[in-house]
């Protein structure tokens, strides 16, 4: 196997995970996947650093990524001309604080922030569209979609919503009719693996603020996630998401926090079984494997295709 992926260039010693053979031995999978599928539309090799260093040293060829500046005039790591067209609007602008990997998005195609745009693309384009699916996945979802949002955040750095810099890889907004909106704010996971993290201690009070005033903790549940956890990241976007139902403004009145994951990623599925029994309130929280969402029949029929042969090996 090693050799068999190093001579696609996907031998990556970022792909071993300690401890877990299974998530090591999905991660080189899911990456030597990405090469196959690069090299069968003839796609050109890309490399390590993304852009070239300038001062003569050598960058190293990558499977699994394409050439930056060929990626951005192609467009190559997006599937269809609505994931493309919602890419490049992204792009074209900026939220305030942004911390936005323009090069990952364009020419990672590991990249989950990049397979956002590749799920929901077609969505953005029509909204009559996104609502169906929406109601197909998340049928007690109130009112109507009317936005989707990429790498999105209500308001990094701003203490009315979590004071900190994290943001989904999308957003459905939906008008519920009353004059308030609803928000289901996904976070997409393909390649990533369970790394710990802390939370930033200097925002413990405000992540406890939150965590506490939504009453969807078990009371023995906060003071474990403010410390070093595989659940840092997750449980800091369910927050950002619970800020937004909290805001002064009363403009949320329903929400819902979803991840999305391949089957095979064992460490994102072990987290969510795990992270739901947290939760004494279940109803901002979800999970659903990129299986069960392509086969809701809820995107166009290609695209769902395209995006099996893409991310879902057999």
């Amino acid at each position: 196997m090693k050799k068999q992926l190093e001579a696609a260039y996907c031998w990556e010693a970022d792909d071993q995970v300690p401890g877990r053979p299974q998530m090591t031995e999905f991660r080189r999978r899911m990456r030597y996947h990405q090469a196959q599928w690069r090299e069968a539309r003839g796609h050109p090799i890309g490399s390590q650093p993304i852009v070239p260093k300038r001062n003569g040293k050598a960058a190293r060829p990558v499977g699994s990524r394409l050439p930056l500046e060929y990626a951005r005039e192609t467009g190559a790591n997006f599937l269809t001309s609505g994931a493309l067209e919602a890419a490049r609007a992204r792009t074209s602008v900026a939220e305030p604080h942004q911390s936005f990997d323009h090069q990952r998005l364009w020419a990672d195609l590991l990249w989950s922030p990049a397979l956002a745009f590749n799920l929901f693309g077609d969505l953005a384009a029509d909204l009559a569209l996104a609502d169906r699916a929406v109601h197909t996945w998340w049928p007690d979802a109130p009112g109507t979609v009317v936005d989707v949002l990429f790498a999105h955040s209500p308001g990094r750095f701003d203490p009315a919503y979590l004071n900190s810099l994290r943001s989904w890889d999308a957003a459905f907004v939906l008008d519920i009719g009353d004059g308030t909106h609803g928000i289901i704010a996904v976070d997409i996971n393909y390649h990533e693996w369970a790394k710990p993290a802390i939370p930033k201690p200097s925002n413990r009070a405000r992540n406890l603020e939150v965590a506490d005033k939504s009453g969807a903790f078990h009371p023995s549940a906060t003071e474990p996630l403010l410390g070093r956890t595989e659940f840092c990241v997750m449980w800091l976007e369910h927050l950002l998401l619970l800020s937004t139902l909290q805001h002064v403004s009363s403009a949320w009145s329903w929400g819902r926090y979803v991840v999305v994951y391949p089957s095979d990623n064992s460490d994102v599925a072990g987290m969510c079984a795990q992270y739901v029994g947290l939760l004494r309130d279940q109803s901002t929280f979800s999970s659903m494997t990129l299986e069960d969402l392509l086969a809701a029949g809820a995107l166009p029929n290609k695209t769902t295709a395209a995006l099996r042969e893409r991310y879902l090996p057999r």
